[in-house]
């Protein structure tokens, strides 16, 4: 039985992976791997390694995101359920500003996603419930709310194509700000 990963880098966003395991599957359910350090810390820049996991739990049509910081990479999963992950290039160097790339993230289309700084992470709950995992790797201190960015998740600057009009949004999410090309987010 093997338990490695198919990895491969997101061709919308510079810098973003989707980690996709091997999944063992027989009469009793399935088994996979979501984190070898040796091939998911290798994409990592040298002398960093992940320290810190979350998990969120959130109910049908809640969409959390934009939000971001400027030194936190972040491996992320849904656990339970179903979910569009969506990853938005908001470094405003970097080739890909502004570029986006969204995953489904389920049973059948299991698969764990790397997020550089500087790159807001979203997501849409499209199942009645979903489990979602975070993986952190930062150096310092960890970067809690106070001082992370947030972006509106429907800014027509960056076009995301959700599959909701309508989400439940937290009161940070519904006043986030909208950006304007060329603004660069902390």
């Amino acid at each position: 039985m093997s338990f490695g990963f198919e990895i491969s880098e997101s061709k919308s966003v510079a810098g973003v992976y989707a980690i996709t395991p091997s999944v063992a599957t027989d009469d009793r359910g399935d088994i996979w791997t979501s984190f070898l350090k040796r091939d998911v810390e290798a994409l990592l820049p040298k002398g960093l390694f992940f320290k810190h996991d979350k998990f969120s739990q959130s109910k049908y049509n809640v969409l959390r995101g934009i939000h971001g910081d400027s030194k936190s990479w972040k491996l992320v999963t849904c656990v339970y359920g179903e979910i569009t992950q969506v990853v938005v290039d908001l470094r405003k160097d970097s080739n890909t500003y502004l570029k986006w790339q969204s995953y489904q993230i389920n049973k059948a289309e299991q698969k764990m996603v790397l997020i550089p700084p500087g790159c807001g992470n979203a997501y849409y709950v499209g199942s009645e419930h979903a489990v979602y995992h975070y993986k952190l790797a930062y150096q310092g201190a960890y970067i809690d709310v106070g001082e992370q960015f947030s972006v509106r998740w429907d800014d027509p600057s960056i076009g995301i194509r959700w599959p909701v009009s309508e989400p439940l949004l937290s009161k940070r999410d519904l006043e986030a700000p909208f950006i304007k090309l060329g603004c660069y987010l902390r």
